[in-house]
């Protein structure tokens, strides 16, 4: 056997062991008074022991969820080879969502208005968008949606990411949902409510990873950043480093949701960044 596949099984291994050792007990978040933390977003998320309550407990606003279909069921995987009969999308994000804005007067914090659950198709996408947005209908009290391009806001805002494309739901008179656009999406007069966020691929723009960027890369990120938000839309990237360094650039430069899969130190640091902030204004306040 390889050693890339030696990695894989053991991987595998680990994975499954962290899905048996979640249990019953485990299905409340442990911080119900956590702070939110509005530009922090779990990365596969599922691969966390718990699933969206460890992001919940470390106050994160966005969560991420990779679902296949498999016999009409919308399981969560990050690879097929992983997908479980018990680890649906309805069991592990849409139903303690759901519970939560019965514990929050309708808002999953009761601080932050939105709260973006990111769903990456890695299945055919027409086939199982079909049977998700008959799940997302049935969760319609909870989501926000559009009718005739207008935003009915709702606790959890869903964004649909891999490979979901426009043409899923453009056509849409009611739709539950909105994806994330590409690097064409910087340039684009499609409407924010259906493209609101720009997800890019921060190797294939950047070659920075040690903390450091070169001046014409800054101006390149700062220009990506503009654009986006000058359309509207926040700007994302993934395939990143998960750092200190690298976060603190992402910070500076207005990016509005960093990735991690290391929860509570991110949570930590843009804690403390925020707490320099409010001292710095309060100083520069007259």
């Amino acid at each position: 056997m390889s050693k890339s596949s030696q990695i894989f099984y053991i991987a595998a291994f680990f994975f499954c062991a962290s899905c048996v050792a979640y249990t019953a007990k485990d299905n409340e978040p442990l911080n119900s008074q956590a702070t939110p933390v509005l530009r922090a977003h779990a990365h596969n998320d599922y691969q966390h022991r718990r699933p969206l309550l460890d992001a919940l407990d470390n106050g994160f606003c966005s969560v991420e969820a990779d679902v296949f279909l498999v016999n009409d069921a919308l399981l969560v995987a990050h690879f097929l080879i992983f997908v479980r009969p018990n680890r649906t999308l309805e069991s592990l994000y849409l139903e303690p969502l759901r519970k939560r804005t019965q514990q929050y007067n309708g808002k999953i914090y009761p601080d932050a208005e939105r709260f973006y659950l990111w769903i990456e198709i890695k299945s055919d996408a027409e086939k199982t968008y079909a049977v998700l947005r008959n799940v997302l209908e049935q969760y319609a009290d909870i989501l926000t949606r559009y009718e005739h391009g207008v935003e009915i806001p709702g606790a959890v805002t869903v964004i649909l990411t891999g490979k979901a494309g426009l043409g899923l739901i453009q056509n849409e008179s009611v739709r539950y949902a909105c994806i994330d656009g590409r690097l064409s999406a910087l340039n684009s007069d499609v409407s924010a409510d259906l493209i609101p966020v720009v997800s890019l691929n921060w190797r294939s723009e950047f070659s920075g990873f040690t903390g450091t960027l070169t001046s014409a890369e800054r101006e390149k990120l700062a220009e990506q950043v503009r654009k986006a938000h000058e359309r509207g839309r926040k700007l994302r990237y993934w395939n990143t480093p998960d750092h200190e360094k690298f976060w603190k650039i992402l910070l500076d430069a207005e990016v509005d949701f960093i990735n991690t899969d290391r929860l509570e130190s991110l949570r930590i640091f843009l804690e403390k960044s925020d707490m320099r902030s409010r001292r710095s204004r309060s100083v520069q306040t007259p």
